[in-house]
């Protein structure tokens, strides 16, 4: 299991993934689920990925070699809704590949992403990709996508985050949902991978790597709950 969130604001992207994989509930692994793809001044292309670890390694790859030897790839993508296309015929063609052997084991090709960013004078965009390699874009109504375990960290992204949310209080947010996914499920673990994009400067200036005993994580996780039981005890009585 694994946990990754990508956040569309007005003033720029925020993108978080945790870093935990296993298969078996003793052999667990770490491995960065954020991929950045960037070139200063024209494109910043961010992927966060979800699913087998095989199979979003190998569309990654794939991505990574087509851009050295096909016409069109992402580093020559002229939108990004080109660039979700391109992840999307990557995702479907690993499927392809592989399915017919994973079927052999009973299991299926599970990768699914997060891609977002921006490039040249495009606005700012954000895409959920299914493992089917379909997808849907971030909107007004919709400014944030969730991978993985999302139900515990959901309901504090719901009460916050908003398109006219500053990168500050939104990444607070982010990283309470990882705090509260955390201590409610197992498989999803630190590092919490972090970067934030502001909107138009086309160059990443804002990324860091929670580890295990982060002070600055530790402190907000802290502050949350005691706050959190503050105002608990401060809701109305239940007159019965």
């Amino acid at each position: 299991m694994t946990y990754c969130v990508g956040v569309k604001l007005e003033s720029g992207l925020i993108f978080a993934s945790d870093s935990r994989t296993h298969a078996g509930v003793d052999d667990y692994a770490k491995f960065c689920k954020m991929t950045v793809l960037d070139k200063a001044g024209e494109r910043v292309i961010v992927l966060l990925s979800s699913g087998s670890l095989a199979g979003t390694q190998t569309v990654v790859s794939l991505l990574r070699r087509r851009g050295e030897t096909e016409p069109k790839n992402v580093w020559n993508a002229e939108s990004m809704f080109d660039v979700a296309t391109l992840v999307s015929d990557a995702m479907r063609d690993v499927g392809r590949r592989d399915t017919p052997f994973l079927a052999e084991s009973g299991l299926k090709f599970n990768a699914s992403f997060i891609v977002g960013g921006q490039i040249g004078k495009e606005p700012m965009r954000l895409f959920r990709i299914y493992a089917e390699g379909n997808f849907i874009e971030a909107g007004t109504d919709t400014a944030f996508f969730q991978t993985g375990e999302t139900k515990y960290g959901k309901p504090i992204l719901d009460r916050v985050i908003a398109p006219d949310a500053t990168l500050d209080d939104a990444s607070k947010c982010v990283l309470v949902s990882f705090d509260s996914t955390m201590r409610s499920n197992l498989s999803v673990g630190m590092p919490i991978d972090m970067l934030c994009y502001e909107r138009d400067s086309l160059k990443v200036r804002l990324r860091k790597r929670f580890d295990k005993g982060d002070a600055y994580f530790n402190a907000l996780s802290d502050q949350w709950g005691t706050g959190t039981r503050q105002v608990f005890r401060q809701l109305p009585v239940l007159e019965w």
